[in-house]
This record gives structure tokens, C-alpha cells and sequence, in this order.
């Protein structure tokens, strides 16, 4: 009889079946046709909003953002993409913006450098000198600084937990992370990211003894891949046992690729959550 998901230990997994307990895109049949959509209607987005992309808040290729303008001196929801910290770049996520703009917040979308070009230590810097940026850029764009909430899918999920650090950040909405790379150190994802035992442990927030005193809600879908699922029920565990503000929930029925449209959708769940984090973060 198999294990329930949240009685999984991945310690006592073979290699081959850590592998597989990671790799999304096998587990959805059709993700690569999923992402190939997400593509195109992202360059849709795009050309709708051309005023300013690719803002560039750092010194490599990829330390650029863009900023897509809902209201004027409105809250900004910065957007960190996901692909395992070394796929994908921001570019294939600009369609996720329609669903809170629809409700006057404007979206950051922040790209860094992927692994093995920048390790983990060096992408959660990129993510932090982005951040600097738009606070200092915001009032000129035409947002408000003071009003920021970070979110992100996958590896954007870590990079936004880590990023609740920031001192200008008020809250963060985090999708489908990991939040303990210790499985990811032991798994094929390791041979671009080059982890060690240090480095899991600086950059895992199950891990750190402390963490920010802010607001996190945490999604997952109910029919993603068990690590995943357990991944974020634990780090709900782990914050709220520490006694810091998070929430917990599950989207029936959504894998790791569909979840997303519950943030495309001006009425998506995630879209709501996010709303209802401003709300609580006014002022």
C-alpha cells in the first residue's frame, strides 16, 4: 500500500524515483504544449503594454524587469517566474498579469540569471537588487513603493519566500515552491545548480531558524506531485508553528501547470488571494 502523500519521506526514495517525484513536466502530459501557449499569449501582453519592459536593474543579461501599468500609484504585485532556477525567463509569464490588473494592481515582472551561470546565493541577490530597483523606480513608473506584495511559481515560489526579506515588501503569495532544497540537492536538478550542504541550508526556508514576521499565503494544487504538495503543507507547519503569519490551501484539482490559471483569471483564486493580501496590507 502506497504512503499518503504527507507521510513522504523523499530520504527513503531511490535516485531514480526522487527524479521523477521533481520532474513536472513529465508528470502533466501536455506541459509542453501548456507553456507553448503561455508563450504565446504572453507576447500578446506584451505588445499591449510596450511602455516599459526590459528595465534593466543590474549588470547581467538577464537583471531586467518589466512593469505593466493598471493604475496610477497603485500597488505593484512583482512576479518572480518559475523553471527550476534554470529555465524559462519572465517573458513566458506576462499573460499571469491580466488577472490582477483587472482589479487595478500593477505587475513587476523580474528575470535573473539561471543556473549554472549564477548559483541559488547569487539568484536570491538578483531577485533583492530587482527589488531595490522598483522601490526606488516606482513613483517614476507610476506605482507606489509602499505598497509591494511578492509572488512567484516554482523556483519563484523559493525566490519569493526568500525575498519576503526585503524590508519594502508587505506580503508575498508563493505557488507550487520548494522551500526546503535539501531533496533538490539530491536529485538531477543538482547537476546545474551545483548545491552544497551550506548552500541548502542558506537558501531553505524550512530550514532557517527565522523568518520574516509577514503575511505568506501558500497554494498548491491537490493533483500536483506529492514532494511538492507535502513541500508546502510543511513550510505551512513550519511558519505558523514559529508564529508567523501564513495560510495554507490546496486548488482541487490543479497540477502544477493549470494552477496558474487561477491567477490569469481576474476571478481566479489565486488572483483573489492576492487581492485579499493588499487589502490586508494597507498603509
Amino acid at each position: 500500500m502506497t504512503a499518503p502523500w504527507n507521510a513522504l519521506d523523499w530520504r527513503q526514495l531511490s535516485q531514480e524515483e526522487r527524479d521523477r517525484d521533481l520532474n513536472n513536466g513529465a508528470a502533466v502530459a501536455n506541459s509542453v504544449e501548456i507553456v507553448a501557449g503561455w508563450e504565446r499569449r504572453s507576447a500578446e501582453m506584451r505588445a499591449r503594454y510596450p511602455q516599459h519592459l526590459d528595465l534593466r536593474y543590474g549588470p547581467h543579461e538577464r537583471n531586467r524587469i518589466d512593469f505593466l501599468k493598471s493604475a496610477q500609484a497603485g500597488p505593484t504585485l512583482v512576479f518572480i517566474h518559475g523553471g527550476y532556477w534554470q529555465a524559462r525567463a519572465k517573458e513566458n509569464f506576462t499573460l499571469f498579469a491580466a488577472g490582477p490588473m483587472a482589479h487595478g494592481i500593477n505587475v513587476a515582472l523580474i528575470g535573473y540569471t539561471l543556473a549554472p551561470e549564477a548559483s541559488i546565493d547569487d539568484i536570491v541577490g538578483e531577485v533583492s537588487s530587482g527589488l531595490d530597483f522598483l522601490v526606488d523606480r516606482l513613483p517614476a513608473l507610476g506605482g507606489n513603493a509602499e505598497r509591494i506584495v511578492v509572488s512567484g511559481w516554482s523556483a519563484g515560489g523559493h525566490l519569493t519566500s526568500m525575498a519576503l526579506a526585503h524590508p519594502r515588501v508587505k506580503a508575498g503569495l508563493a505557488i507550487s515552491g520548494i522551500y526546503d532544497l535539501e531533496p533538490i540537492r539530491h536529485s538531477y536538478l543538482n547537476a546545474k545548480l551545483g548545491l552544497d550542504a551550506l548552500a541548502s541550508e542558506r537558501n531553505s526556508p524550512l530550514r532557517q531558524a527565522e523568518g520574516a514576521d509577514k503575511p505568506l499565503s501558500l497554494v498548491v494544487g491537490s493533483a500536483e506531485l506529492p514532494m511538492l504538495r507535502k513541500q508546502t503543507s510543511d513550510f505551512a507547519t513550519y511558519r505558523a508553528a514559529n508564529g508567523l503569519p501564513v495560510t495554507y490551501e490546496e486548488i482541487a484539482g490543479a497540477d502544477h501547470f493549470s494552477i496558474m490559471d487561477e491567477m490569469a483569471s481576474p476571478d481566479g483564486r489565486i488572483t483573489t488571494l492576492i487581492r485579499q493580501l493588499f487589502e490586508r496590507t494597507v498603509g
